[in-house]
C-alpha cells in the first residue's frame, strides 16, 4: 500500500520507518523546514542542542531499542540524576529519599507523608482505578493541605494554569511512577537506588537524522518545508492529500493517510469529519474538546554555572517559570563550546499575555528569579539567548480526559490520527511517540489487509 504521513516529528518518522520496513510506500510531508518536531536542534558552540530539553528514563525501552537498531547505542549515556526543588529562595537537592528529610518548607509529618505517597505510587500499577479522579483531591487526602499547598499544588498550577484543580490523577500517577522506574536495584522497590537518566551524546537530533536517513534508504519520500493544505476525500474515503506552500494545489494520492499533527491543525486539514453520521460528530467533538498549554522555553548560553543542579523545579506560586534545567550539569560544557546551558521553561494558557513576550521581555521577568537560584547572577554572564514556543506543548489532561481521547481510526476509512493527546496514560515523550507511531502503522496495515483488527490502541 501507499501511505501519506502528515508531520515529520517523532511519531511520523517512526510510523514511516515501520511502514517502509514492512514493504509499503511512504510519502511524508513536514510543514517546517526541519524534521524532528519538538526534538529539533540548534547549533551552540559547535554542538547541537534540542530546542526543548530531553532525557530518557530507564523505562523508555521503545526508544532505546530503536537507538540500538539504528547503530547509535554506543553513544547512549546513562547518568545519575541530579534534581532538586527551589522554594522561598533556597535550593533543595532531591537526589534520594533522605533529601526529603532536609526539606524544611513543610513539617516532618508532611515530609513523611510525601515520601510514603511517592512510594505508594511507585508500586501501584492499577492506574485504571484512578480514572475520573482529580489529582488535587487525592493529594490533599494523602499528604495533607500543607503538602499540596507547598509542593504539588504550585507545580500543577504552573503547568496547567486554570485547569490545575481538575488535572487527572492518572496523569499525576504516571509522573511519579515513571520517575521511580528509573531507580533500579536496591531495597524497598528501588526507593533508595539512584535514578538514572539517559541522553544521546551529540543530541537526540542524531536519532532524528538517523530515522530520516533510514526512511529514505528504504525508499521513502520525505519532504520538509511542504505543508499539507487538506486531506483529499473521495467517495467517503481518504485517498491522499492536497499540498500547500510552494506546491499549492498539488495532489498526492495514497491508499491511506496518517496525520501526526496536533488536533487543532488536524481539524483544519480534515474539516468534514462531522459529516460522517453520529460517529463523525462524536469524533469532531473529541477533537474540539482538546485544550493545549503553550510550552515556552528560554535558552541561555552562559559563561559560568548558575547552580550545580540539573533539574530544578520551582515550587513558589509566583515563580514565572516552572523549571530551570541546566543542561551542562548533565552533559559537559565542552559539548557546547565551553558554554553553560540553561533552559527556563514555562507553560502558558493560550490567552496569557506572556505568550506574546519576546526573549528580552521574558528575561526581564525571569532575572529576579534566576537571582533567587543564585544571588550572584548577572546579565553579563549571558553570551546568547534563544526563545522557542510550541502552541501544542502540553494537552490538558483533566479528570474525564479518558472519555475524550479520539481513536487512531477516524470515521473516514483510510484516515488515521496519531498525536500526543493519544499517548494516555503516559505523558508526552519520545518513547511513547515512537511506540504510538509504529503501532498505528501496524494497525493501518491490518485494516487495509482486511484482517481481524486488534482492539489495543484502536
Amino acid at each position: 500500500m501507499k501511505v501519506v504521513v502528515i508531520g515529520g516529528g517523532v511519531a511520523g518518522l517512526a510510523a514511516a520507518y515501520e511502514l517502509l520496513g514492512r514493504g509499503h510506500e511512504v510519502a511524508l510531508f513536514e510543514a517546517s523546514p526541519e524534521f524532528g518536531g519538538q526534538v529539533r536542534t540548534f547549533e551552540i558552540g559547535g554542538g547541537r542542542l534540542e530546542i526543548f530539553y530531553h532525557h530518557l528514563f530507564r523505562s523508555d525501552t521503545e526508544i532505546v531499542s530503536l537507538i540500538n537498531e539504528l547503530g547509535l547505542g554506543d553513544d547512549l549515556a546513562w547518568i545519575d540524576s541530579n534534581v532538586g526543588l527551589h522554594a522561598a529562595g533556597k535550593n533543595y537537592p532531591f537526589v534520594g529519599p533522605l533529601d526529603l528529610l532536609e526539606f524544611d518548607r513543610v513539617s516532618l509529618l508532611t515530609r513523611v507523608r510525601l515520601g510514603v505517597t511517592a512510594l505508594w505510587l511507585r508500586r501501584y500499577k492499577h492506574w485504571q482505578n484512578y480514572e475520573g479522579k482529580r489529582a488535587s483531591d487525592w493529594i490533599r487526602t494523602r499528604v495533607g493541605r500543607e503538602g499540596y499547598d507547598r509542593v504539588w499544588g504550585p507545580l500543577l498550577r504552573a503547568k496547567f494554569g486554570e485547569h490545575a484543580e481538575d488535572v487527572s490523577l492518572v496523569w499525576f500517577w504516571g509522573k511519579i511512577h515513571l520517575r521511580f522506574a528509573s531507580r533500579q536495584g536496591g531495597r524497598f522497590g528501588g526507593l533508595f537506588a539512584k535514578e538514572q537518566l539517559g541522553y544521546l551524546r551529540g543530541s537526540f537530533g542524531r536519532l532524528m537524522d538517523a530515522l530520516v536517513a533510514a526512511d529514505r534508504a528504504r525508499g521513502g519520500v520525505l519532504d520538509a518545508g511542504v505543508p499539507v493544505e487538506r486531506v483529499l476525500i473521495e467517495d467517503g474515503r481518504a485517498v491522499g492529500v492536497v499540498l500547500g506552500g510552494a506546491r499549492a494545489g498539488e495532489e498526492v494520492r495514497a491508499d491511506a493517510v496518517l496525520a501526526t499533527t496536533p488536533s487543532t491543525l488536524f481539524q483544519r486539514i480534515a474539516p468534514d469529519l462531522g459529516g460522517y453520521g453520529a460517529a463523525g460528530e462524536t469524533y469532531a467533538r473529541m477533537l474540539g474538546s482538546v485544550e493545549y498549554q503553550w510550552a515556552t522555553v528560554l535558552v541561555l548560553a552562559l559563561d559560568r554555572q548558575v547552580s550545580p543542579i540539573y533539574w530544578l523545579t520551582m515550587t513558589d506560586d509566583d515563580a514565572p517559570f516552572v523549571v530551570a534545567v541546566e543542561q551542562t550539569n548533565f552533559m559537559t560544557p565542552e559539548m557546547y563550546g565551553g558554554n553553560h546551558v540553561l533552559y527556563l521553561s514555562d507553560y502558558m494558557s493560550p490567552g496569557d499575555p506572556m505568550v506574546e513576550l519576546s526573549a528580552e521581555e521574558l528575561l526581564d521577568r525571569y532575572e529576579p528569579w534566576i537571582r533567587r537560584i543564585n544571588p550572584a547572577f548577572d546579565r553579563s554572564w549571558i553570551r546568547e539567548t534563544w526563545l522557542y514556543k510550541d502552541r501544542a506543548g502540553q494537552p490538558v489532561v483533566h479528570s474525564r480526559y479518558h472519555e475524550t481521547i479520539p481513536p487512531h481510526r477516524t470515521p473516514v476509512p483510510g484516515l488515521y490520527l496519531a498525536n500526543t493527546t493519544q499517548v494516555y496514560p503516559e505523558d508526552r515523550g519520545q518513547n511513547y511517540s515512537i511506540r504510538m507511531g509504529r503501532r498505528v502503522a501496524r494497525l493501518m496495515e491490518t485494516d487495509l489487509a482486511g484482517e481481524a483488527v486488534p482492539t489495543e490502541g484502536a
